[in-house]
């Protein structure tokens, strides 16, 4: 889905998303390839396992989902030759249309933030993605620098909000000078710098697992933040199902990016049998 629109300017992310799921539905596939996986699929932990395994996800789900997700990290430990089966994933989904919001989780500030947007939401960029995730936890304007270049090219990011790990409560739930939670302070600055509106989702989301309970409306996030699209793992094989997009979300469910990795991946190698499981999974949260 091309964020070109000639000129007027590029089409915002948060519009080509809301675009992919209301043709879609809401399942994000995951993609990532650790080392249990690739062994399960009987692959190579090898930069030639990588391939093999990235391939053939993209091939299941082209068609299928709004966007796919992809965890640099298990790219990343493969070095340079893991970097570029990652550069041919995202040019692949790039060239069929489908929306990539890379997971690198940055966070930094000034040029160093800025020189991470350009290796991945620079237009041409080897590592060109339509969207990343990023930590605001060195403060949400720290990362203005990528959000600027976000917006300006029809990209997207995602800031990390309320993570589902046990750890992240004592960070995100803390109570900030202003007298609100962090994750609310997130909130309002990932609304304020979208560009969203009634009709129209921001090109700034939220990252808020789906296994956080009642923090997401207690906090107030949802109220702060009406417009962002809400990337949620922790569906699936970490314990949440359909019944958390009311609880935990309420009427910010039609929002919600649905992630799953583990419970789509776990049905390859066959292309035809991850087809079949991501065509499930969208029925299941559609």
């Amino acid at each position: 889905m091309s964020s070109t629109a000639g000129a007027t300017g590029p089409v915002s992310f948060g519009a080509r998303l809301q675009a992919a799921v209301a043709e879609h539905g809401p399942l994000l596939a995951g993609v990532d390839p650790h080392a249990g996986l690739l062994a399960q699929w009987e692959l190579p932990d090898s930069p030639a396992g990588l391939a093999t395994f990235s391939r053939a996800v993209l091939d299941a789900v082209d068609g299928q989902v709004a966007a796919i997700k992809p965890q640099s990290a298990f790219y990343e430990r493969h070095g340079s030759r893991g970097l570029a089966v990652l550069e041919e994933l995202l040019a692949g989904a790039r060239e069929r249309g489908i929306l990539t919001i890379l997971d690198v989780k940055r966070g930094d500030i000034g040029s160093t933030i800025g020189a991470y947007a350009e290796a991945y939401l620079r237009p041409g960029a080897p590592l060109e993605a339509d969207a990343i995730t990023a930590s605001p936890f060195l403060g949400a304007g720290s990362l203005d620098p990528a959000v600027d270049l976000a917006l300006e090219h029809g990209k997207g990011v995602f800031l990390l909000a309320l993570t589902s790990n046990p750890e992240g409560h004592g960070v995100q739930h803390a109570i900030a000078a202003d007298g609100t939670s962090v994750a609310l302070g997130v909130a309002r600055h990932a609304e304020e710098r979208g560009g969203g509106d009634g009709s129209v989702w921001g090109s700034v989301g939220l990252v808020v697992g789906a296994t956080v309970g009642d923090a997401y409306r207690r906090l107030g996030l949802d109220a702060a933040a009406p417009s962002v699209p809400l990337l949620a793992p922790g569906f699936g094989a970490q314990g949440a199902g359909i019944a958390e997009l009311a609880d935990v979300f309420g009427e910010s469910a039609g929002h919600v990016l649905v992630s799953v990795s583990r419970g789509l991946l776990a049905a390859g190698p066959s292309v035809e049998d991850l087809r079949v499981r991501a065509k499930d999974l969208q029925a299941d949260y559609s």
